[in-house]
């Protein structure tokens, strides 16, 4: 059975370093969007935007340190809904293979993600944001079940 993700959704937020000041810049244009819906960060984005929203947010450990596996993790378990990525295509990052994992975990399992902020702008200010909807998630039995004894 499809989740169905109520009006108030989980967001995860996390932001390279040289892209933390434009996630800070964004979320505090949608603060009011976001103060309905959970936060949920990497250690050092998370903190951030704790200071600078004044709003309650979760946070994981910082991404190189298993921050980025953390919130793949919780996309896994379906506890995760929206994902805010701002990642820096220009900069090597040491972390790359759990940024690649994060992201291929949020397509997976069907997660909107936004690697940007027009796409961000995009999705949150979708109607969806604030109503219920059913996400429709693969049916992974047949994967699961290829190498069982037929």
């Amino acid at each position: 059975m499809d989740p169905v993700l109520e009006p108030r959704k989980t967001i995860g937020l996390v932001a390279h370093d040289n892209k933390k000041a434009d996630l800070v810049e964004w979320c505090h244009y949608n603060r009011e969007m976001l103060v309905v819906h959970h936060l949920v960060a990497t250690g050092t984005t998370g903190t951030l935007l704790e200071q600078e929203l004044e709003l309650p947010v979760r946070k994981l450990q910082s991404g190189p340190l298993g921050g980025d596996q953390q919130l793949g993790a919780l996309i896994a378990q379906g506890d995760i809904d929206f994902l805010v990525f701002f990642w820096d295509p220009l900069e090597a990052q040491p972390h790359d293979p759990d940024v690649k994992a994060l992201i291929r975990l949020a397509v997976v399992w069907n997660i909107p993600v936004a690697c940007n902020r027009a796409t961000a702008d995009f999705l949150i200010s979708s109607p969806l944001m604030t109503a219920g909807y059913v996400r429709a998630t693969p049916d992974f039995d047949a994967y699961l079940n290829r190498f069982a004894p037929k």
